[in-house]
This record gives structure tokens, sequence and C-alpha cells, in this order.
């Protein structure tokens, strides 16, 4: 208790010493607003705040993830909005009100604390919007809830003239949140979320703010473009472009690849590779989502373990995982080697089933037959899964059968923890390998400077890997989301009008 107590003064002062900080904005003739972004320093109160939520979000299933393509849910991406840095300025209201809001391209409702909000202490941190000091403002009253991993934002609608820049989106429905649970927006840096995904994913219908820049003629182009500037010495945090892009801020041409599921940004992307060498995992294609609204990079825990292996990250020891290795590790070997198809090896050694597609979990099929934990079974499964992709990623670059038993058991020791970042060694930093992506059958590097999070210098230096671990479920998954980690070496166009996400190298 005492020391969730001293945690929570932590949470505190550094609400209390809070400055908030302007934005930039230039209408330009050519048609664009160019939104000036801020960017928050990483601090260990943060940090500290990040994984404490991540240890408290309750049972949390993947599969929430998607259930916002439901006709009666309201469910956004769990996210954890404590490890976003970028956020601007909007006001709301006549005359205007302040506030500061997360552009997240990973949700599409506008929310803002509401001056109703008396029993949320997260209230009295952030600017509250006063309905009764507006002349413009318009009651709705239709009741909002989103709901997160640890709670749920709740309030009720409201109609005023919300203005992004120079541009004023008169009489935009927005939620005015009377709760906000938990810790996550109480340390938080921003007020509220302006939601740039599509309309499918809108929590009550409402049309989201993007959607009327573009129907209301406020924009020449449907496109809005991110740029986000990584250089921790300049002031300047980064930029939103709505209606075009910025010439000044990426180099050659974008790559470009249609979204292929409406709601959020989500579009198909091929293998990925540590160091030159492919994972396989991706090679015959994987989902991902480009999300403004964390500073995170999110995929399956059988890459995100190897990527970890790779690095030094520290992971949580699998008995499962050690279990199968030792017991069945050569026989999935021979199985791989005389070329039997991946997917069905845990089926053959009847630690999986088959559907066809994929492995099955054989847990509740155990428990009736044989009286074997369900979960047990499950975990086994999965450990065999994992390995059985380590397997045949070295088998394709002609390693020995015995290295290849050797690596399989070491990543046992690297499987990402699902309730935290993991550790590295920051003198480990520069000599960490490159990370590609293969989007639009090209690659994208990533530097360990651009996936690793360092706070502090000297001896106080802490890092931690930008890469955490969920795994989606097929047909949705196997799904990555590309944060601020990606997007900062790479400028994004998310191009509205021809339904497709672009990318090309920041400048």
């Amino acid at each position: 208790m005492g020391t969730q107590f001293q945690f929570l003064l932590v949470f505190l002062l550094s609400c209390l010493i809070f400055i908030s900080a302007a934005s930039s904005s230039e209408q330009e003739g050519d048609g664009t607003l160019r939104i000036g972004l801020k960017k928050r320093k990483l601090d260990r109160a943060n940090r500290l705040a990040s994984q404490l939520f991540l240890k408290n979000r309750g049972s949390w299933s993947p599969k929430d993830y998607f259930r916002l393509n439901d006709a009666n849910a309201d469910m956004v991406p769990l996210k954890n909005y404590l490890d976003a840095q970028y956020y601007g300025e909007i006001t709301i209201g006549t005359p205007p009100q302040k506030f500061t809001a997360i552009f997240d391209t990973g949700s599409s409702n506008l929310w803002i604390p509401s001056s109703n909000c008396y029993f949320s202490i997260a209230c009295y941190f952030h600017s509250k919007y006063k309905a009764s000091e507006s002349s413009t403002y318009k009651k709705n009253g239709k009741p909002a809830s989103i709901r997160y991993g640890t709670g749920a934002i709740s309030g009720y609608f409201s109609n005023d003239d919300v203005k992004v820049g120079g541009l004023v989106i008169k009489d935009q429905e927005f939620i005015e949140a009377t709760s906000e649970p938990g810790i996550t927006f109480l340390v938080a840096k921003f007020d509220g979320i302006l939601g740039l995904g599509f309309r499918e994913i809108a929590v009550g219908n409402s049309t989201p703010v993007w959607y009327n820049m573009v129907e209301k003629g406020l924009v020449k182009e449907p496109i809005f473009s991110f740029w986000l500037n990584r250089n921790p010495e300049d002031p300047e945090g980064g930029q939103i472009v709505f209606g075009g892009v910025d010439p000044k801020h990426f180099k050659g041409e974008h790559t470009y690849v249609p979204v292929t599921h409406k709601g959020y940004w989500q579009f198909d992307m091929g293998d990925l590779n540590i160091a030159g060498k492919p994972t396989g995992y991706c090679a015959e294609g994987c989902s991902a989502i480009a999300d403004s609204g964390t500073s995170l990079l999110t995929g399956p825990s059988t890459v995100i373990t190897m990527i970890n292996h790779a690095i030094g990250a520290v992971g949580v020891a699998s008995q499962e995982c050690k279990t199968v290795i030792g017991q069945y590790g050569q026989t999935m070997l021979d199985s791989l080697v005389s070329q039997v198809d991946p997917r069905k090896v845990c089926s053959q050694i009847g630690l999986c089933g088959f559907d066809g597609v994929h492995s099955v979990s054989m847990g509740i099929k155990s428990v009736v037959e044989n009286g074997v934990s369900g979960l047990l079974n499950e975990a086994m499964c999965s450990a065999c899964e994992m390995a059985s992709v380590w397997m045949q990623s070295e088998l394709s670059q002609n390693q020995t059968q015995e290295r290849i038993l050797a690596y399989a058991s070491e990543l046992c020791d690297h499987i990402p923890n699902p309730n935290q970042q993991s550790a590295v060694d920051c003198e480990r930093v520069s000599s960490m390998p490159i990370v590609t992506f293969t989007i639009g059958g090209k690659p994208f590097d990533l530097s360990p400077q651009d996936y690793i999070f360092k706070i502090g210098e000297g001896v106080q230096a802490q890092c931690t890997s930008g890469f955490t671990a969920m795994d989606i479920p097929p047909p949705r998954g196997p799904l990555w989301i590309l944060g601020d980690i990606f997007m900062g070496p790479y400028h994004t166009v998310f191009d509205y009008g021809k339904t497709r996400v672009g990318f090309a190298e920041a400048a």
C-alpha cells in the first residue's frame, strides 16, 4: 500500500508541474492547413505510470481490439496513451476554449473533459469544456461510453464549433467526458483525443472531425499527413498537414499501400527482417495499422521474442516453451526438414489441432478426454507454434540442427512479458541490429536509435525496447501496430480519397 501511495504522489506532483504547451498553425495558399505538434520528453513518472497501467489493465482479450466492427459495440483499440508523445492544440466554442489533444489515427471520436466532470481526479488537472460559456453550444445529450481495459471514459455528446488551426468545423459533435477512470489520463500531458480513424469505428455513429473537414470543403484534398520530429533537441515537435503534404518533411517518393479494412488505417505488409535475416513469420503476409496515438510498435509474440533475443531484452522464461523444445524439438525439426507445412507440425505431434488454415489449441478436448488443464495445453500449443516459426527461420538460413535447437531454447528465455516493456542495456544500443519491415514490396529500416526509449543520461540512464507483444488471432491477425517509433523515421500520408496509406523517409 505504501508503494502505491508513493507512486500516486509522484503522479500528482508531475501533474501539478504540468505546463500546457502552445502549438502553432499555418493556413497556406495551396489549400492546406499545417498544425504544429508539441513533443513531450519521456520521464520516469510517466514511464512508471505506463508500466502500472499495463500491469493492472485486467482481463483484456486481443479479440477486443476488433470489437468495434460489431454493430452494437463501442470498444476502441486498447491504448496506453501514457506513451503518446505528440499532441497539438484545438479550440472549442465561442469565444474559443483551448485544449491540447492527441491527433489519433487509431480512433475516430473527439472527446474533451467536461466542466460537469466532478468525481474523476484527472479532470481537475486538465482544461475542461464549459458549455455555459459558449454562444455556439448546442445541447445534444446522447450518452457516450468508450471502454478501455481498466474502465470507461463516459459522458455525453454535445455540439459546438471546433477550430483546428485556422479551420472552423461548425456544429461538430463531440463527447464531453464526465468520467475518466484510473491513472491513464491523470498524468497525461494532453486534455483529450481527436480521432482521425474511419467513421466505421466512431462510437455513437458520430461523424468524425476529419469527415466534416472534407464534406464541408474545408481542405483542398482529402489527405492528411504526419511528420514527427525525432530530434530531442529541437523544440518543434512535428507537424500534421490537413489537405495535403509538406514537401520539406520527406525525401523521395511515398510508397503507397491500400487500406484493407476500414475502421483503422489497416494495410497488408510483408515479412520482417532482423539484421538482414528474414523471420519468415509474415512471409505469407500480415496486417498492420498506422497508429499515431501510441509511441510503441506492437506485434506477434513469436517475432517480438526473436527481436528481444537479438537486442538482449529482458524477457520471461517459459517453462512450457523449454518443455516443448526438450521433448518435441527434434521431432519438430525432422518434420520441418521433411518440408512439412510449419502450420501443421504442432498438430502432427498432438499439441495443437488444425482447422485447415492454422493451428488451434486442443485445450477443450484435453479437458474432456484426459482431465489435463486447458490453460496448460494452450500454453504448450502456443509455445510449439512459436518454436516451429523459429526453427523454420533458422532452417532457411542453413543453420545446423544443433544450432537450431539451441537457438529455439535460448528464445524461450526472451518471451515478452505482456505486462511490461522489456528493459535493455543502454551500453549495447549502438550495436543492436536494424529491424526491417516490408511494405509495398519495399524495405523500411528501423535503427536502434528509432526503437529504443532512453530516459536519463550516464549511470542513471534507463533504456527500454519500444517493441511490445500482442497476439491477434486469425482471420484479423497476425497484426502489427506501427506507432510513432515507425511514423517518426517515415513521413506518413493518410489518403482518405484513395483509401491508402503512404510512407517516405522523413526529412
